[in-house]
């Protein structure tokens, strides 16, 4: 699943466009985004802005975080995670 920011209505948008077929979450108030350390300063065309620190996370059913990518991009979100559950 994803989290991000933004509310239910532009994620749908959003997930229309780029077809993601997974669900996705609002943390508008990013609560979620600050308990897991993905909510900072970040550079976006030369400033310093609060926003989300693009990371990935691989939570088992007991809710265990067993692998955590930090800076990843969206082109190795997948692999690498695939990745990660074949090794287990």
């Amino acid at each position: 699943m994803g989290i991000s920011p933004d509310l239910p209505d532009k994620q749908k948008k959003f997930d229309a466009k780029h077809h993601l077929n997974f669900p996705l979450l609002s943390d508008p108030d990013h609560a979620v985004a600050e308990t897991y350390g993905v909510w900072g300063e970040k550079s976006m065309y030369g400033k310093k802005v609060m926003g989300i620190i693009r990371s990935s996370f691989l939570i088992d059913e007991g809710g265990k975080v067993i692998q955590t990518w930090y800076k990843i991009s969206p082109q190795e979100t997948v692999p690498k995670a695939m990745t990660a559950l074949a090794g287990l």
